[in-house]
């Protein structure tokens, strides 16, 4: 049977009131940060990856770190390749105010809801996430209503990505790491260099060994055929009509 029609949990007055009180909450303990729309230059049809992306735009608003305790996720690992900082958090924002200062961007993926793959730059912490997952419904239709976003972010890795929000200390995350790329590509060429120049000097000296030492003319080419010619006799017995059964033995 239905639910009793005399009570009802998702009046429009009571939805209003209780997405007030979520985004005072968020005002007073949540914490500014910068969203950063993903602009995509193109999308390859073969693999659904973007061709190139850049981030051109940041608005300042207020959201909600569920994860008071400090990051989450891997943190600190030591790889073949140095040091990889793995720090996950969750951002609570609100709904309508998302929409007030985001949603009228023009270079949001969908400009009805957070994107992943959008940046959240943490100033307070100078850290700058990437959203992974956006969590639409939690809390679940507590008063039929779902007045907030919950945004699952990591760490960003930098993939040349042009970064020109005008803001001065999201930019120079560019600059810096294009900087640390560059000098990482150089250091690598030089190393890859001096290998195959090894290499060569290398190859070089062993082929005028091999030149020097190799006659052709004095290896007998039915040397090894002759060898398995002679042992074959002691191995196989052609004597024996049926070696693997009874009958038919002489």
């Amino acid at each position: 049977m239905p639910t009793n029609v005399y009570f009802d949990t998702g009046t429009k007055p009571e939805q209003a009131l209780y997405e007030d009180l979520i985004i005072e909450q968020l005002r007073i303990y949540g914490q500014d940060v910068y969203y950063i729309p993903r602009k995509l230059a193109g999308t390859d049809d073969i693999f659904g990856e973007d061709i190139g992306s850049s981030f051109e735009d940041a608005y300042l608003i207020e959201m909600y770190m569920e994860t008071i305790d400090g990051y989450e996720g891997e943190k600190e690992l030591m790889s073949k390749f140095g040091l990889d900082i793995q720090d996950d958090a969750t951002f609570v924002v609100a709904r309508r105010r998302w929409e007030q200062f985001v949603s009228i961007d023009n270079n949001l993926i969908v400009s009805s809801r957070p994107n992943e793959g959008d940046l959240i730059y943490f100033p307070k912490a100078s850290k700058l996430l990437e959203i992974t997952f956006v969590d639409h419904d939690d809390p679940f239709y507590q008063v039929h209503n779902l007045p907030t976003y919950k945004l699952k972010c990591k760490t960003f890795e930098y993939g040349s990505e042009a970064i020109d929000t005008g803001i001065a200390e999201i930019d120079e995350i560019e600059d810096d790491n294009s900087l640390d790329m560059l000098s990482n590509q150089m250091t690598l060429e030089a190393e890859v260099g001096s290998i195959l120049l090894e290499n060569a000097v290398e190859g070089a000296d062993a082929s005028y060994i091999i030149l020097e030492t190799y006659n052709v003319a004095t290896i007998d080419e039915n040397s090894q055929n002759d060898d398995f010619e002679l042992a074959d006799d002691n191995i196989l017995d052609f004597t024996e009509s049926n070696p693997f059964g009874d009958a038919g033995m002489n």
